[in-house]
């Protein structure tokens, strides 16, 4: 049995090649995510991932659009979001499939 403890990881990244993390793959990457309102990612894609962000509480904006608890966003290689959290206390769920090293992209306008 192995015991860690989420606010021990990088950014909620708690399985997926980076260090700490609970498995050390490539294969895929999981995060629990919890934000204040008002953080924010720029505009991004990844040519390799496909990310799939489950909204578990709180509000979020993605791409103009707002998304509630329950929401699953699925962004394929190459479609770009945006992130702005809309409430303090907001937690997604993030996994991306494959985990892939230096696969984000950021758009420059």
């Amino acid at each position: 049995m192995k015991i860690a403890n989420l606010n021990d990881m990088v950014k909620g990244w708690f399985i997926g090649n980076f260090e700490p993390s609970l498995l050390k793959t490539n294969a895929v990457e999981v995060a629990v995510k919890t934000y204040k309102k008002g953080d924010f990612e720029e505009a991004h894609f990844h040519k390799i991932a496909t990310e799939y962000t489950v909204i578990i509480s709180g509000r979020v904006k993605m791409n103009g659009v707002e998304y509630g608890a329950g929401d699953i966003i699925v962004m394929e290689p190459n479609e770009s979001t945006d992130f702005e959290c809309l409430e303090d206390g907001t937690t997604n769920v993030v996994v991306k499939l494959p985990g892939a090293n230096n696969d984000k992209y950021i758009v420059h306008s």
